[in-house]
């Protein structure tokens, strides 16, 4: 499984969205599931699938899908 694939199925387990719905605009709050609890359990996600630890500064800058694979870049997973 590619990093783009892992990346798009921690935010569809996470949130229990489509695939269609993911583009780098898509935001948090954007739906209902992504709050505060549900941005915890995407973290989550991610962190498992990558095998990595955000720090919390990263955590709370993660605020949208584009912005996401930027910050994973610093993790060195790159997202294309």
């Amino acid at each position: 499984m590619s990093n783009l694939e892992k990346y798009n199925e921690a935010f569809i387990t996470a949130f229990e969205i489509t695939q269609e719905q993911l583009k780098d605009e898509f935001s948090y709050q954007d739906i209902p599931a992504w709050d505060s609890v549900g941005h915890m359990g995407l973290i989550a996600e991610l962190e498992d699938a990558f095998d990595i630890m955000l720090e919390m500064e990263d955590i709370i800058e993660f605020s949208s899908y584009g912005e996401g694979k930027n910050i994973l870049a610093k993790y060195s997973v790159e997202i294309s």
